[in-house]
């Protein structure tokens, strides 16, 4: 059943998706300078939605055990670095934390929006909006699209990781082409030339 009823209908809710290290966070700082458009991040709220004493706190937990806790930190915070290792490396932990999660920062975003429904315009900025069928939440779905080779050297730069691992986690998401069918908009990230502002800078 879709959940579009419970969102405020005249409001514009542009979501930004594309895969890992393709530059997301880069484009929406833009777009949020550039027209003062407030960001809706689902990796802000999936972090949110686990800190210690809250539910998903200890349902995490109870199913990753103590090794998932930074003993290090003062209040026993999950290890996000870790959880991202073992997610990525088992499909069925992946499942399992994306079952709790996903609804949860549906649920959120949802929230969200219609908090902010004096804004006509809101971008969404959802890494798995299409995999975690978050698409009813969008009026329009803008794809930024970066060559899997730039992403990999990015992601291993980024995270500290071999090549086979960053192969590997860009392999568990939809790839661009798929993606490409369902989208509004694509911002192209390719390189340097920063293509994608002449994209917005039309459209929005």
């Amino acid at each position: 059943m879709s959940i579009q009823p419970k969102l405020i209908n005249n409001q514009r809710r542009i979501g930004l998706t594309g895969g890992i290290a393709s530059g997301k966070s880069t484009i929406a700082n833009y777009i949020n300078k550039y027209r003062d458009i407030p960001i809706l991040d689902a990796d802000h709220y999936s972090k949110e939605l686990i800190k210690p004493n809250s539910k998903g706190y200890k349902e995490v937990l109870a199913y990753f055990g103590d090794q998932i806790v930074d003993h290090y930190s003062s209040e026993n915070d999950i290890n996000i670095e870790l959880l991202k290792k073992i997610i990525f490396n088992n499909s069925k932990h992946r499942n399992w934390i994306q079952n709790l999660l996903h609804p949860l920062i549906k649920e959120k975003m949802i929230a969200q929006c219609n908090q902010f429904e004096k804004n006509k315009i809101l971008l969404l900025v959802i890494p798995l909006l299409f995999e975690a069928k978050f698409t009813d939440l969008c009026t329009e779905i803008w794809l930024v699209k970066c060559p899997k080779e730039i992403q990999k050297k990015r992601l291993i730069k980024r995270n500290k990781i071999s090549d086979y691992e960053a192969e590997k986690i860009i392999n568990i998401q939809l790839n661009f082409e798929e993606k490409s069918k369902f989208s509004d908009v694509i911002l192209d990230n390719s390189d340097d030339q920063k293509l994608w502002i002449n994209t917005i800078q039309k459209i929005i």
